[in-house]
């Protein structure tokens, strides 16, 4: 395949595994990830989620860009409404100072959680919403200098430091319409949750993405990645098997009982019902998993359905190692001498002395 291909990590805590266990497994994969050339290397925000040990993507990302050498490392993404724009700015400026231009921002509008959860992140009791999102995002790139600061705003009287003139690549993650439209009238690059959201209905998303784009002093033409959950074994059965633990999670997940990842032998015991098979089956219709020829077939026609211009892989697996065969196998075919480019059109911008 030619198209880029990245890494997104869920920092899996498996039923046999310490937190400990499931960071040191994703620095694995991000090594791995980094030796064999994939581009970047994203962790996602989750709270109180059991199975999933992110939820302080900049933490991780810091340690995660310490261990490799040439690949991008960055969020897929960062809940922007959990937290305020100056710290959001301090943490991936800092990041940045520290590794250079290595580093991604890329910024949800949901809140990773539950409601209770996210209150206690905000310290606020009170009703929370994501209506503020755009706003936030342009107090976010005024922090770093990348645009002016409105006047009268946070970005006119406060200046964060580091951040100012220590920017991330600052992407717009999401599984909506209403992100896809507002990635374009930003101007910014726009990655789509394909992994869990994703349907029939997803090139729909890159459609209005580049329907509703206008040209930013960011992006100067529209780029957009697909996120797409992949699992390569020897046959179609053994891949479907080896999901199991997986849909089991996503089951637990749904009903209100989140665990860590079950193990094969515990998700093989599982008294599976038809209703509950035919929502696991309908979680992997329309993602790559099989054999490496149904992988590889089932990314192209996505990347065809979507047009889009790169693509993050989401392994999945029991174990440590299912997950790295997988990348091993869609590989790229070698790794790259020195540090990726950013996205094609994505224009550094020099911030002003302060």
């Amino acid at each position: 395949m030619t198209i880029p291909l990245s890494v997104l990590d869920l920092a899996v805590v498996r039923s046999d595994s310490s937190h400990s266990e499931a960071l040191a497994d994703t620095i694995a994969v991000a090594r791995e990830a980094d030796r064999i050339g994939y581009r970047r290397f994203w962790v996602a925000e989750h709270h109180g989620m059991p199975g999933i040990a992110s939820s302080s993507p900049p933490v991780l990302i810091g340690a995660v860009a310490a261990a490799t050498e040439r690949i991008r490392v960055g969020s897929g993404g960062v809940m922007l409404p959990n937290h305020s724009s100056l710290v959001v700015a301090e943490q991936f400026g800092t990041l940045v100072a520290l590794h250079g231009d290595r580093i991604d921002l890329g910024l949800g509008r949901a809140a990773g959680t539950d409601p209770l959860v996210s209150a206690m992140i905000r310290r606020n009791v009170g009703v929370e919403t994501v209506d503020d999102f755009p706003a936030q995002v342009l107090e976010l790139l005024a922090y770093f200098g990348t645009i002016p600061a409105l006047d009268g705003g946070q970005g006119s009287r406060i200046v964060a430091v580091p951040g100012m003139g220590d920017s991330p690549e600052l992407w717009l993650l999401g599984s909506s319409d209403f992100s896809a439209r507002l990635a374009g009238m930003m101007g910014l690059p726009f990655a789509f949750a394909h992994h869990f959201a994703g349907g029939e209905q997803t090139p729909l998303a890159f459609e209005l993405y580049r329907d509703a784009f206008r040209p930013s002093v960011v992006l100067s033409e529209p780029h957009a990645m697909v996120a797409i959950s992949t699992l390569v074994a020897d046959s179609t059965d053994e891949a479907r098997r080896l999901m199991l633990p997986g849909q089991l999670q996503f089951l637990r997940l749904r009903s209100g009982h989140p665990t860590r990842l079950p193990s094969l032998e515990e998700a093989e015991a599982h008294p599976w019902t038809d209703g509950e098979r035919a929502f696991a089956e309908q979680r992997i219709r329309h993602q790559a998993i099989g054999t490496l020829d149904e992988v590889r077939a089932a990314i192209d026609g996505l990347v065809a359905s979507t047009g889009a211009d790169e693509v993050i892989v989401v392994p999945q697996g029991p174990t440590l190692d299912t997950r790295l065969r997988t990348l091993r196998e869609l590989a790229p075919n070698a790794a790259p001498s020195a540090a990726p480019d950013a996205a094609p059109g994505v224009a550094p911008v020099a911030a002003p002395a302060t």
